[in-house]
């Protein structure tokens, strides 16, 4: 199977090639050119494997210069022991009708890992087949989560290494402490004076500076990603929504070939789109219901047709979330219009001026499986401590999830059976999950943990309950103008 780019169709790499590249050298995302089809035989068959089986299974059609031996075998080294739950991705049912899909039992406890454990070993081995003698240095923006998974998953990895830029003042203290004190010769860290999209806009920046890029190339380096941008990255995605629909089955929840909807929370809309492509290879979904916080840029271009980042930045109490540009939209946009050249038109104007409107067609498309609402943190909180006290501790991305979807069927009778798509520990928000509680958060994060713990009666993750004492590592900040700067000198 082939790839090409959102903004260029006319060429075509393999899946190593795209994998490798990570992000076209137009700018855009790159894209399979056909999507493989899963009927009722399938799901039959998967839903008796366990997930390494079926996490296999799905990347295979669309890897087919992977074998088969390949990928069960990094399966197996990217679901394992790392994980604290031989499900990997567990589906707890909390009512009749709705689940929880959770996807944070990982080494850095948030959904990331469940593609991030896989990413090194599907990029050194696209490296290979490439024939690449460069190292490869892997470029990261984090809202929080993909910082710390991707430095967990490429930590020491030969022939690369990974530079992760966070904004100041936009992460947890615990998802800071995570990322700072990360080990390895080949990571490095920096804060930035900004919000996401000022550091996802300046790594973007960076991969486009082909200048730079040609001195990177004359001392032995080239640059990729580790952000959804990388179909790597979003592949393995795809999985868990597979694996989900399965274990519905298995609960006996619904028969093969039921309909579900999912109710997802994300911000670069890179979480929700796996699930839609899972649709188009023949899942049986309903709806997707798109789940946002204060930073509802994504509710309103669904409900209006108009993209606008042009607004308030908000810092919320789910800040992985907190996001004006959502990168993955673009796949989306180019898999219901079909062309390039209307792509890279929105894609130009979203650069200019801010803001772009889709015609009326593409919209109405994007509305047959997609609806959307959004949250206040206030709502947020008070979802918390309503869930809790039914007896279900939850992050506060989870609870905008709930909440959201608890709004889309309270407006639309929905009744369809329901998967919420949970991306967090709620320990890695320790400190907004006891606020919500009602209880006092005036500790640093680590020891807030402890507290959440004795609270709520729920264990803290191993690989947080012994963050206290990490040496940190990583202490810099720099301006958004900086950031080329520092990746130049790191790899010299």
């Amino acid at each position: 199977m082939k790839y090409f780019s959102t903004r260029d169709a006319s060429v075509r790499v393999s899946a190593a090639e795209a994998i490798a590249t990570g992000l076209a050298p137009d700018g855009g995302l790159f894209v399979p050119e056909s999507i493989p089809h899963i009927g009722a035989q399938d799901i039959e068959e998967l839903r008796l494997l366990d997930y390494r089986g079926r996490a296999a299974r799905i990347m295979g059609m669309y890897l087919d210069d992977f074998t088969g031996d390949e990928l069960e075998l990094f399966c197996r080294r990217a679901y394992s022991d790392n994980f604290d739950t031989p499900e990997t991705a567990p589906l707890r049912i909390i009512d009749g009708g709705t689940a929880v899909l959770e996807l944070w039992h990982g080494p850095t406890c948030a959904f990331k890992d469940m593609a991030l454990q896989m990413l090194p070993h599907l990029l050194t081995a696209s490296l290979r087949k490439c024939g690449e003698k460069r190292g490869v240095c892997i470029l990261v923006a984090t809202s929080g989560d993909t910082g710390k998974a991707a430095l967990e998953g490429f930590a020491d990895v030969e022939g690369t290494r990974i530079v992760v830029f966070y904004p100041r003042d936009g992460v947890s203290d615990v998802q800071k402490l995570q990322m700072t004190t990360q080990t390895g010769e080949n990571v490095l860290v920096s804060a930035i004076a900004g919000n996401f999209d000022d550091a996802q806009t300046g790594v973007k920046r960076i991969f486009g500076d082909r200048d730079f890029a040609a001195r990177l190339d004359e001392s032995g380096w080239f640059l990729s990603s580790a952000n959804s941008i990388n179909w790597g990255r979003l592949l393995p995605q795809i999985a868990y929504y597979v694996s989900a629909y399965c274990d519905m089955i298995n609960a006996g929840k619904i028969a093969n070939g039921g309909r579900i909807n999912f109710c997802v929370p994300t911000g670069n809309f890179g979480n929700i789109l796996a699930g839609w492509y899972a649709k188009q290879m023949g899942l049986p979904v309903a709806r997707f219901v798109c789940a946002s916080n204060s930073n509802n840029v994504l509710t309103d271009f669904i409900n209006t047709g108009t993209y606008d980042r042009n607004r308030q930045f908000h810092c919320t109490i789910s800040p992985s979330m907190d996001i004006l540009v959502s990168s993955n939209l673009e796949r989306l946009l180019y898999a219901c219009c079909g062309s390039d050249s209307e792509v890279a038109g929105y894609m130009a104007s979203l650069a200019k001026e801010g803001r772009y409107t889709v015609s009326d067609g593409l919209i109405d498309r994007i509305r047959a499986d997609f609806s959307a609402g959004f949250c206040s943190d206030g709502e947020t909180r008070a979802e918390i401590a309503d869930m809790f006290a039914k007896g279900y501790l939850m992050d506060p991305h989870t609870a905008v999830a709930w909440k959201v979807l608890r709004g889309y069927r309270a407006a639309t009778g929905d009744t369809t059976p329901s998967v919420v798509v949970s991306t967090a520990s709620p320990f890695k928000f320790c400190d907004s999950v006891l606020a919500a509680l009602g209880e006092d958060t005036g500790a640093p994060g680590t020891e807030l943990i402890g507290r959440l713990a004795e609270r709520t009666g729920v264990s803290a993750p191993k690989p947080l309950a012994t963050l206290a004492g990490r040496a940190v590592r990583f202490d810099g900040c720099i301006d958004r103008s900086d950031m080329e700067r520092l990746v130049g000198d790191f790899l010299r």
